[in-house]
């Protein structure tokens, strides 16, 4: 009789575990289709980096990492902010460029930072952002204080020399940190064929005294539980982890439109994958899982009441003064002699 009980509080803990899941990803997907509907008001004055189709791989990256986590992300971070953080109202004040945002409207889609949910910030140049995240984990590391962070990328930034550079002093260094490679097969628009020359990036990583782990999949949980495991890994090897994750961009790749017109890519292509598309997937489980169909429109209806809420409020609020431009910001003026 015990064994049944633990059995079934498993379940249970399994059932809660994937609800959390569909209420992250259903808030990153439904964001995103009220800025693709009210982009075209052009009240949202900034280019859009949209992350359909790889939301799985935030929340289940995120949710392991915990509260405690640090992530850091590029230009394409609407899933990695939300999934940290849910906070409807700051993610659309910022959008729209007003002042009730954290961040006063100046840092907009490309440049997100929530750094008391534990996003310590993005950056629209690639790469860029990878050696910071390495400093974070010298700087934790140094501290004792337990704390891992992780920095999301795509597959066009292991093109870049910082890339390169920051996994060599995280390997020699040692450093509690996970590399989250989000492999849509494209830089822009240009094909992994036509500008790698090598057949394996995981293959390469591997050389480095670094855990390297890989995973082909749209299931949250699955990332989810392989995330757990490079945690573990970094914690009992004292090395960092290399987790590349291939998935596929619904979207151009700036932009709220498709773009399977331009040539480099099919809309066959795109099908294959929308198949095993990860919230419907992820819907699809709660059913399995026993949870009704009412609760789970509910569930939505809550959340797309909440969406909404935050868009009025980002609308009627103030566009920041003049005088914030330079708050915050490090520069130095010039001044004549």
């Amino acid at each position: 009789m015990k064994n049944q009980d633990f059995l079934i509080k498993i379940l249970d803990n399994n059932k809660i575990l994937n609800l959390e899941f569909y209420k992250k990803l259903f808030l990153i997907r439904r964001s995103e289709e009220k800025i693709i509907e009210l982009y075209p008001e052009n009240e949202m004055r900034m280019p859009m980096h949209m992350s359909m189709g790889g939301e799985a791989i935030a929340v289940g990256v995120c949710h392991a990492l915990g509260i405690k986590g640090q992530v850091f992300g590029s230009y394409r971070s609407h899933a990695i902010y939300l999934a940290k953080t849910q906070d409807t109202n700051n993610f659309f004040a910022e959008i729209y460029g007003k002042t009730t945002s954290s961040l006063k409207g100046k840092c907009g889609s490309m440049h997100l930072c929530a750094p008391d949910f534990g996003f310590m910030g993005a950056s629209a140049i690639v790469a860029s952002i990878i050696p910071v995240a390495c400093g974070t984990a010298f700087a934790n590391k140094r501290k004792n204080n337990g704390k891992i962070v992780s920095v999301f990328f795509g597959d066009g930034a292991v093109d870049e020399g910082n890339f390169w550079e920051s996994l060599n002093v995280a390997s020699l260094m040692k450093l509690p940190i996970l590399f989250v490679c989000e492999d849509n097969a494209l830089a822009v628009h240009t094909p992994r064929h036509q500008r790698q020359g090598y057949d394996s990036i995981v293959s390469i990583v591997s050389k480095f005294n670094c855990n390297v782990l890989e995973e082909s999949t749209t299931d949250t949980e699955v990332i989810y539980r392989k995330t757990c495991q490079a945690i573990e890994l970094i914690r009992t090897t004292q090395m960092p982890c290399f987790l590349y994750l291939r998935y596929y961009r619904y979207l151009e790749h700036v932009g709220t439109k498709e773009d399977f017109d331009a040539g480099y890519r099919s809309k066959e292509e795109f099908e294959k994958w929308h198949k095993k598309d990860p919230v419907n997937l992820q819907r699809k489980k709660l059913l399995r899982f026993g949870i009704e169909e009412e609760q789970i429109r509910k569930l939505e209806v809550e959340i797309e009441g909440r969406i909404e809420n935050s868009i009025r409020l980002a609308q009627k609020a103030p566009f920041t003064e003049i005088s914030e431009l330079h708050r915050d910001v490090f520069y130095e003026e010039n001044k004549k002699d």
